[in-house]
């Protein structure tokens, strides 16, 4: 039964919409291109160990301060602290989380924007229809485009916990999965497939110390589990008081982990099949095009050398794509909206409404300004922002809260926690080790 508040109505609602949240873009075009970028195979291993290693300790401690708080990420900080000082550097380590999240959404939309930009041409296509204004970059395009995407996100977010964000997760995610692997069968049956899962699946040992590979890989763990912003933090806030947080943690970690795994198994050997037919799928420096430039750049041409069949495996792409990027936009709008449902009077779809106008002004901004606003952004939040207050949100719950009350929190779902192998172990780990581990790959990171 859900609360007024809002609350997920099973354990099976609450890991598709935390997946949802964790699988997005940086899954399916992020994962796989910086497989090719960081020695192949290599790059699966070391991400593999960090998302385990640090990014579920991370999870975790998010987890427990949502559930433990049932607020927003400002009150549940706040909650945490009994002292004014504590309480202040709360304030401040909330509200730096919500807007890095709302800067996440404002270039995430603008990319889910293009996206959905490409399946409207796919649809024409099957109808033998063209709009080349639709595939051409241009102002106006993107801000329909990332205008509407906003809408999207705002309907689900308007909808509330249940009926909104679960409801469409269990319908979301499902069909996700139904596209990735058919799509993944399909692409390993062309040409030139092979030699993407050669790159793919035989790893560079050489690279394994590689600082920039484990950089890279860090990097991609937190952002593609959403952490750092506050999303799994506000959906542990939603989680029922009977659920085993640290078993739940584990399968949103896992979930998210073979999603990103199987999106290398399509992604990669795709890359290989458009070399094979002769695309260019190398920039003019050099590097392999990445990021969501793959998208838009490599497989158009590829979907087009494929005759009609083409048509259909493009509108699935593309249609794959927005999905990934419609589940992770939800968590990341939430962020703001929760805090502004519970800190005024408005009703939850004001708050959608509002949230999501304002974020997409920042959009706007940035669509405005590209070059210089882009990948500025982008840098900002993932590579620098988000591990830091995930950071702060380990110290929080292992230096600043009570060891007593962490334990109590997940005894609530896990009464026999305390002897448990993870009690044993995550307690002192993500006390001591995670931050430093943390804090000495984000120095790497700023003067690598």
């Amino acid at each position: 039964m859900s609360t007024a508040r809002g609350q997920f109505s099973s354990r099976t609602g609450f890991v598709l919409a935390a997946a949802g949240s964790a699988v997005g873009l940086g899954n399916v075009w992020g994962f796989p291109t910086q497989v090719v970028s960081n020695g192949g195979g290599a790059f699966v291993i070391v991400y593999v160990v960090l998302a385990f290693g640090l990014a579920y300790p991370a999870l975790m401690a998010e987890l427990i301060i949502g559930r433990f708080a049932g607020a927003n990420v400002v009150t549940a900080l706040h909650k945490l602290q009994a002292d004014g000082a504590g309480r202040k550097f709360a304030y401040v380590i909330g509200i730096a989380s919500i807007i890095v999240a709302s800067l996440i959404l404002s270039f995430y939309a603008i990319v889910a924007g293009w996206l959905l930009a490409f399946l409207a041409a796919a649809v024409l296509d099957l109808f033998a229809a063209s709009a080349p204004w639709l595939v051409d970059d241009s102002i106006l395009r993107n801000l329909i485009f990332t205008g509407l995407f906003y809408f999207l996100t705002v309907v689900i977010v308007a909808f509330g916990v249940e009926a909104g964000i679960e409801r469409s997760s269990k319908i979301l995610m499902p069909l996700f999965l139904v596209l990735l692997i058919a799509m993944t069968a399909h692409v390993l049956t062309l040409p030139g497939a092979s030699d993407g899962l050669a790159i793919y699946l035989v790893p560079d040992f050489s690279r394994l110390t590689d600082p920039g590979l484990i950089i890279s890989a860090l990097g991609q763990a937190f952002f593609s589990l959403s952490l750092g912003v506050g999303a799994m933090l506000i959906y542990g806030s939603y989680l029922s008081r009977d659920e085993n947080l640290p078993s739940v943690g584990a399968l949103v970690t896992l979930f998210d982990s073979s999603i990103a795994i199987l999106a290398g198994l399509l992604i990669v050997p795709a890359i290989a099949v458009a070399q094979h037919k002769g695309l260019s799928v190398f920039a003019a420096d050099g590097s392999m095009i990445a990021g969501p430039d793959i998208a838009f750049v490599v497989f158009p041409p590829l979907f087009e050398s494929m005759g009609a069949v083409g048509l259909l495996v493009g509108l699935a792409f593309f249609a794959l794509m927005s999905i990934t990027a419609l589940t992770s936009s939800i968590s990341m709008l939430e962020v703001p909206v929760s805090l502004l449902i519970e800190k005024t009077s408005v009703s939850r779809p004001a708050a959608a409404i509002f949230a999501g106008f304002m974020v997409f002004l920042v959009s706007a901004a940035i669509i405005g300004q590209f070059d210089p606003l882009f990948d500025f952004v982008i840098t900002l939040t993932t590579q620098y922002s988000v591990p830091l207050i995930s950071l702060f949100f380990c110290i929080f719950v292992t230096w600043l809260w009570s060891r007593n009350s962490a334990l109590q929190e997940i005894q609530q779902g896990f009464p026999d926690a305390e002897s448990s192998l993870f009690w044993k172990i995550w307690p002192w780990y993500a006390k001591f080790l995670c931050p430093l581990l943390i804090v000495a790959v984000f120095i790497q990171s700023v003067f690598h």
